[in-house]
């Protein structure tokens, strides 16, 4: 019978990465609080019946009061939209810092194209170990995916069951699945601020809808008249702090999407960049 080559699946044990314990508490509980935050502050600092030249005695969920002194007072009379457009406001700036704190430890310590370069070095002269001290200097997700490799890189040296190719397809493998464990923690979170993006801007219009139907409804229960339409107008601009609101949301929201995306499009192609160094020196190094 003819000989069969062991394969690197059967003859390479399992992967030591082992799997991130995260938390999706912030998840779940961010956007509640964000939302009950922007309550509070839309009902108790905007709607603060000081600000009010008729406030509404009675309060309540939504007090009715009228004619506002301030600025801030004739966002309250945007509506009941602007808590949600608060709650993402403020959505935006905790999801921000997360992913800030998050992207910043991922980066670790150090320029990652250095940290590259060094690991270049030390493999080109077969120090394996110095390699896998940088990785504990750096620190990063980069350095996480590299550690990985070179743990089975380190392996594969002294392998005699598999050849070459196979010897690569396994240092290979296990920088993919050390890359698939750090890719979803940097990515996590960011559908928040995406989704603020869009939103953002269609509930704000749809508070402004709602504010315009409300000053047009009064309008024609008052028949016109200069009276009406002076409330017309005072109606119409109350809405619009909506549309204002929600814009400088999305745009903030949008601002630092682009901001997280670029830095991790950063890591992963540090991250793949690793992998082709680990792959390309073993296979020059060890044929």
């Amino acid at each position: 019978m003819a000989e069969t080559k062991p394969t690197a699946t059967a003859s390479v044990k399992a992967t030591s990465v082992q799997a991130k314990k995260s938390s999706n508490a912030i998840s779940w509980l961010a956007p509640v609080i964000c939302i009950v935050a922007g309550y509070c502050v839309w009902r108790f600092i905007f709607g603060n019946p000081d600000a009010f030249k008729t406030p509404d005695p009675a309060g309540g969920f939504w007090p009715k009061h009228k004619d506002p002194k301030t600025s801030l007072s004739a966002i309250y009379m945007g509506g009941i939209i602007v808590p949600l457009l608060l709650g993402m406001l403020f959505m935006v700036i905790v999801f921000s810092i997360e992913r800030f704190l998050t992207v910043r430890k991922a980066l670790g310590n150090g320029s990652v194209a250095d940290f590259i370069r060094r690991v270049q070095y030390h493999l080109a002269n077969r120090n394996i170990d110095s390699a896998l001290s940088e990785c504990d200097k750096q620190r990063g997700s980069v350095a996480n995916v590299m550690k990985a490799g070179l743990r089975r890189y380190k392996e594969m040296i002294n392998n005699t069951e598999l050849n070459t190719d196979q010897k690569v397809l396994a240092i290979q493998k296990e920088v993919e699945e050390a890359t698939a464990l750090e890719l979803p923690m940097l990515q996590k979170n960011l559908v928040f601020l995406s989704t603020i993006t869009s939103v953002g801007t269609l509930i704000a219009l749809l508070g402004t809808v709602m504010g315009m139907i409300r000053s047009f409804r009064s309008l024609g229960a008052e028949g016109g008249g200069g009276s009406a339409a002076t409330q017309l107008a005072i109606g119409i601009s109350e809405a619009l702090y909506n549309t204002a609101f929600g814009i400088g949301t999305s745009a903030l929201a949008l601002i630092m999407y682009n901001v997280f995306t670029t830095k991790i499009d950063a890591i992963t192609y540090g991250i793949d960049e690793s992998g082709f160094t680990l792959t390309q020196s073993f296979a020059s190094l060890y044929k």
